[in-house]
């Protein structure tokens, strides 16, 4: 049975303990009420029965959280580290160093009330997902016994763009590539933008491909690696967002044959670049440049413009719409796991299961006509 003592304006536990036949109490204090003592005591005994021995050292939540993604959070791009080094700072900012091992369910909810009441719903996902994840290896080490993180509510003030505003529908799709294809004899861009639909790339490893990434035989195209094409990106060649990005994917023959045509005819430079613009700052075609070109495009087509970035949302849209395997399609966009998939496109997966639902409905009433 644990003991309770005020040592002045706070309490203290002491929980009786035999290792090798000899006493080793536990003690831990601070506790601002007698019950938060009696609970916190209560849970290292039942941690004790379960032979777990509580990890009692305080743990400041911020230096746990910055040697956790320095250490397992290696093979990612600049980019995504500075997501981390994002999400470390909103921890300083709002629970500064205290012990991950004291952060209650409603501290958390607080912080992410607090976090969100300026930023997108993309925004607090992002910190919440880095965040969770840290926790969750946390209690896998025992430090925390509790995931103080779980069935957090997102909240956020700052809009966000609407899902099917961010990529094309089916139709609209086949517009669009029918019209990039009229047009391919109007310059480089318009063949970055007919790979960006039909491959679902990002836009750093379109930049980033070389002519030595097409395999012409195979109709495949290799993606390894990135091309700064911002001023916070690293110059040159650079990593793929994380390692599932390292990925070789199949292209549709005629988009093959196409680029197979275009590196006859085009002049090489120093590194090989398919999409080189020595015109340009970076040295390829400008993101903004693509942009604008893709805004012309869809508005001479009577369609809502969309962002290059949007591109690669229609791709795996168009292929969930077409029945393709979300696991496939995970894989082809280069994603690090599939929870990413399903929670960038659960618009497409909701149609989908609303036409599956209709479709099984159907099947039984048919076979009794």
């Amino acid at each position: 049975m644990a003991s309770i003592q005020k040592r002045g304006k706070t309490y203290q536990f002491t929980v009786s303990r035999i290792v090798n036949g000899k006493s080793k109490p536990i003690r831990k204090g601070g506790f601002r009420t007698k019950k938060e003592a009696q609970i916190a005591a209560a849970e290292v005994e039942a941690q004790l029965i379960k032979g777990t021995l509580p990890y009692l050292t305080p743990v400041p939540i911020d230096e746990y959280f910055d040697n956790w993604y320095k250490l397992y959070k290696v093979n990612i791009s600049v980019t995504t580290l500075k997501h981390y080094e994002y999400t470390l700072k909103a921890i300083k900012e709002y629970f500064g160093s205290k012990p991950i091992q004291n952060i209650t369910r409603h501290d958390y909810q607080k912080f992410i009330n607090q976090f969100g009441a300026n930023k997108a719903k993309e925004t607090v996902e992002k910190v919440h997902s880095h965040i969770r994840a840290c926790v969750k290896d946390a209690m896998d080490e025992q430090i925390v016994h509790r995931d103080f993180t779980r069935n957090a509510v997102i909240t956020w003030t700052v809009p966000s763009k609407k899902s099917d505003e961010k990529h094309l529908n089916f139709k609209e799709s086949e517009m669009l590539l029918k019209e990039i294809w009229n047009r391919l004899n109007q310059g480089l861009g318009y063949s970055l933008l007919l790979l960006a639909l039909t491959s679902g790339m990002r836009f750093g490893e379109l930049v980033g491909l070389t002519r030595n990434d097409f395999d012409f035989v195979n109709n495949t195209i290799r993606i390894n690696k990135t091309w700064g094409y911002l001023k916070r990106h690293p110059e040159g060649f650079g990593s793929t967002k994380n390692e599932q990005s390292i990925r070789t994917i199949k292209i549709d023959k005629k988009t093959m044959e196409h680029f197979k045509g275009l590196f006859r005819k085009m002049k090489t430079n120093i590194h090989q670049l398919v999409f080189y613009s020595p015109s340009s700052k970076y040295k390829v075609i400008s993101n903004n440049n693509a942009n604008k070109l893709l805004k012309k495009i869809l508005t001479d087509l009577g369609i809502e413009p969309i962002s290059v970035h949007g591109l690669r949302h229609t791709h795996a849209s168009v292929l969930l719409y077409k029945k393709v395997s979300i696991y496939y399609v995970s894989e082809r966009l280069g994603h690090g796991d599939i929870d990413t998939t399903l929670r960038e496109y659960t618009h497409v997966i909701k149609e989908l299961r609303e036409k599956d639902e209709q479709s099984t409905i159907e099947t039984f009433e048919k076979m009794v006509v």
